[in-house]
């Protein structure tokens, strides 16, 4: 056997009693398991999941309040984690809207049976049948031919990117009406895009195009929850109103479509008009329109509209049950395109936003444990103050702190959960019609115009890439600002006409209990 050969054997010898891996100290291997675990545990979204029982449980041990049920206590100490996980978002939105199924009765506010009633309330089966109408329109692709028809109609001969920004307001404003403001946002934004399509890309656009292009996006954005507030089925958080003034008034006039409408569509207009003029002041320059002709030009408009062909027999019929709201006959019509086969089925119902039905149910559970536990009266108590504050100044006040709580809690709902309940004791406190305050703080939810997290529909237009923060805090500060003018003027004079509000105190006492002066 030669050196070398002797040599490789004992290399080879060497090596397999060698260890596999590096010998280390059990001790500092111990040491530095236990550091890597603690800083795995020490972080942020973890420190937000204990911040919800936590605050809960500082709550149960540290706050005492006059006159008060000990449940009421306890439902503060719910309403404290629930909404820390919710503006956190340490936990998925729609786990934490299950929390008050196992809280209730954690806490002895009520049992597990008599909270999942919330969850399957007649309001939530109206936003069901909204999510459905939507994802019809989806799988036949009416928003494309929406896009075209829309960008036909408006943009008018030469080009005026003002009026065809204006079109694009009405169209989404329409479509906001019929379908919760989320549907609405995600089947809209893509007639947007469809319009930006034609557009060269953002590293390519002069000043002036890419300026219209942010305000295509931002129109979208803005004029659906605008067009939400016209009607009961627009927006959750009118449905959210309408249940809750049933729950706390069971007595009263319950508010019907027709009357919501009156003074919604109102309300809703004037608020349109307003953002319109913001954003052509802001987004539409001079010459706007000798740029962006080349890229919209009627006759290629034309021809992409008639390369989609006739409209299909599913398309009329997506449309024309759209118009009347009937969910139901979408699974019963057949589409003409296979045998058998109906305009809509089941599997295409699994792309439903099962959270925001959860959240609902969640707003409709924790009003009903305030009202069981006490805790409005409470709140009640706590506004005396209030009593003898003029309306003229409440009013804009209310709508005010809503719009501004509403740009921190990521779902206007769970907003308007809040504070709807609350603004109906206030009322109570300064001997005013509870509508006075309800509807306009309600409405208020709605104006979150200032961040992308604000509410889902934001998101929706942030996530196309084409608009960025700044753009929204400029065009969302004064949109907020004649969003608050507007309920301010138009909620004790035509309000009160249609909600039947002159004769508040008599109202009051008749309803409920004499209150406490």
């Amino acid at each position: 056997m030669s050196g070398e050969d002797t040599g490789s054997v004992e290399e080879q010898q060497k090596g397999m009693k060698a260890p596999l891996l590096p010998v280390q100290d059990s001790a500092s291997h111990n040491s530095n398991q236990q550091v890597m675990t603690l800083k795995s545990f020490l972080t942020l979204k973890n420190l937000y999941i204990i911040l919800g029982p936590l605050l809960s449980l500082l709550i149960c041990l540290l706050v005492k309040l006059k006159d008060a049920p000990a449940s009421s206590v306890k439902m503060l100490a719910v309403i404290a984690w629930v909404f820390a996980w919710w503006v956190t978002e340490a936990v998925p939105l729609p786990v934490t809207s299950l929390c008050p199924l196992f809280l209730f009765p954690l806490f002895g506010i009520g049992s597990a049976d008599s909270v999942a009633h919330s969850y399957m309330d007649d309001v939530i089966t109206l936003v069901l049948g909204s999510f459905i109408l939507a994802l019809a329109v989806e799988r036949y692709n009416v928003h494309r031919r929406l896009a075209l028809n829309v960008t036909l109609l408006f943009c008018g001969d030469p080009l005026n990117p003002a009026m065809l920004l204006m079109g694009l307001c009405a169209t989404t404003f329409f479509v906001s009406m019929w379908l919760h403001n989320v549907a609405a946002a995600v089947m809209m934004m893509p007639v947007a895009t469809g319009i930006l399509q034609r557009l060269p890309p953002p590293s390519e656009q002069s000043e002036a195009v890419n300026k219209f292009s942010r305000a295509v996006v931002l129109t979208v954005v803005y004029a659906t929850p605008i067009g939400g507030i016209s009607t009961l089925t627009g927006t959750g958080v009118n449905l959210i109103l309408i249940g809750m003034w049933k729950s706390l008034v069971p007595g009263a006039k319950p508010i019907s479509f027709s009357t919501w409408f009156f003074y919604g569509f109102p309300v809703a207009a004037l608020l349109l008009i307003a953002f319109w003029c913001i954003m052509c002041s802001l987004y539409v320059q001079k010459g706007s329109a000798r740029a962006l002709s080349a890229y919209l030009e009627k006759a290629h408009l034309r021809r992409d509209l008639e390369a989609l062909g006739p409209m299909s027999f599913a398309e009329k019929m997506v449309l024309s049950v759209f118009g009347v709201l009937v969910a139901v006959l979408l699974f019963i019509i057949p589409n003409m395109k296979q045998e058998g086969e109906k305009l809509m089925s089941w599997n295409e119902c699994k792309k439903l936003p099962w959270n925001l039905i959860l959240l609902l149910g969640a707003g409709f559970a924790l009003a009903d444990g305030v009202q069981s536990s006490g805790l409005a009266d409470v709140f009640s108590r706590a506004i005396d103050f209030l009593e003898d504050a003029p309306f003229w100044a409440i009013a804009p006040a209310v709508s005010l702190i809503s719009s501004i709580i509403t740009e921190f809690i990521t779902s206007n709902d769970a907003t308007a959960t809040l504070i709807v309940p609350l603004l109906y004791h206030i009322a109570r406190t300064m001997h005013v019609h509870p509508l006075l305050l309800m509807v306009p703080g309600a409405i208020a939810t709605e104006f979150a115009f200032w961040l992308p997290t604000s509410t889902p529909s934001n998101v929706v237009g942030f996530a196309t890439g084409h608009i960025e923060i700044k753009d929204m805090l400029k065009l969302g500060v004064p949109l907020k600002v004649a969003g608050i003018v507007v309920l301010s003027i138009l909620m004790p004079t035509l309000g009160s006409v249609v909600f039947g509000t002159n004769d508040g105190t008599q109202w009051v006492t008749q309803v409920k209990a004499p209150i406490r002066t």
